[in-house]
């Protein structure tokens, strides 16, 4: 048996398809992991949906902030964006079961020596207190009143953790900080403008401030690409940018990468 780490896929299914048959990926014996932003800027979101949906309990999935943007825009409560290339699965007979399926998905995963995260985790947070902050969110997302949380989950403010914070500013740092994060300052204050590889004065790649037991597997950052040392795994190779798709064996960090079509020029 072999759990496999994959990082965004983002609606780049045929290329999904591809990276499996490489790895010799076989239902009744291996895990996928998927680091969240499974649809979105590709063109099949909608296969990639249903395809890791009827895995079932051989794929964890977190959610990214593409992820979060199609439950959003399912509701009501967000815009279209020029970029957006949902159109397939907000048409589609079996729409409310997929999106509602994406709902339920964890914030974060923890297993073993692994522990999953779709952007980053900030340093004032044990892995197990994040958690506990990501089943907050969890239980927002799953809970009767869904629609009331979506409605104030965006939004750049509060910019950095207190123990202190309550309601939806408590929420929507943990939201912003596992599904938007690249830089933050030592104290943990976030940077939402930068999306390259170079930090902004004062700030610095969110996981040069951890000191975890476990090693951290995320995707969300393309500009920074493949990443791995002993304490991460940064997944996003820009698959939908025309770079690859890259899935890590967790058990002996086996790596393998799929060349990708460039579906979106570079940002």
């Amino acid at each position: 048996m072999a759990t496999y780490a994959i990082g965004d896929v983002q609606g780049c299914y045929d290329e999904l398809v591809r990276l499996l048959r490489e790895i010799r990926f076989t239902k009744s014996r291996d895990r996928l992991w998927f680091v969240g932003d499974l649809v979105n800027r590709g063109p099949k979101s909608l296969e990639v949906l249903r395809f890791v949906r009827d895995l079932d309990d051989r794929a964890v999935v977190v959610l990214g902030n593409h992820d979060l943007h199609l439950v959003a825009l399912n509701e009501g409560l967000n815009r279209v964006r020029a970029d957006d290339t949902f159109e397939a699965v907000l048409e589609a007979s079996d729409r409310q079961a997929l999106i509602g399926w994406l709902r339920t998905r964890p914030m974060m995963h923890v297993e073993g020596k692994w522990a999953m995260v779709h952007a980053g985790l900030l340093p004032q947070w044990s892995v197990d207190k994040a958690l506990g902050l990501a089943k907050e969110v969890e239980q927002a997302l799953a809970g009767p009143d869904y629609r009331e949380f979506l409605r104030n989950m965006y939004g750049s403010t509060p910019d950095q953790w207190s123990d202190s914070l309550a309601g939806w500013d408590r929420l929507r740092v943990v939201v912003n900080a596992m599904t938007r994060l690249r830089f933050c300052t030592p104290q943990g204050r976030m940077d939402f403008h930068a999306k390259g590889s170079a930090a902004p004065p004062g700030t610095v790649p969110w996981f040069e401030l951890r000191r975890d037991a476990q090693a951290i597997v995320c995707g969300h950052w393309s500009a920074l690409g493949l990443k791995l040392s002993q304490n991460l795994a940064a997944l996003d190779s820009g698959c939908v940018w025309g770079g690859s798709l890259s899935a890590l064996r967790l058990e002996d960090r086996a790596l393998v990468q799929l060349p990708c079509a460039a579906y979106r020029p570079i940002e």
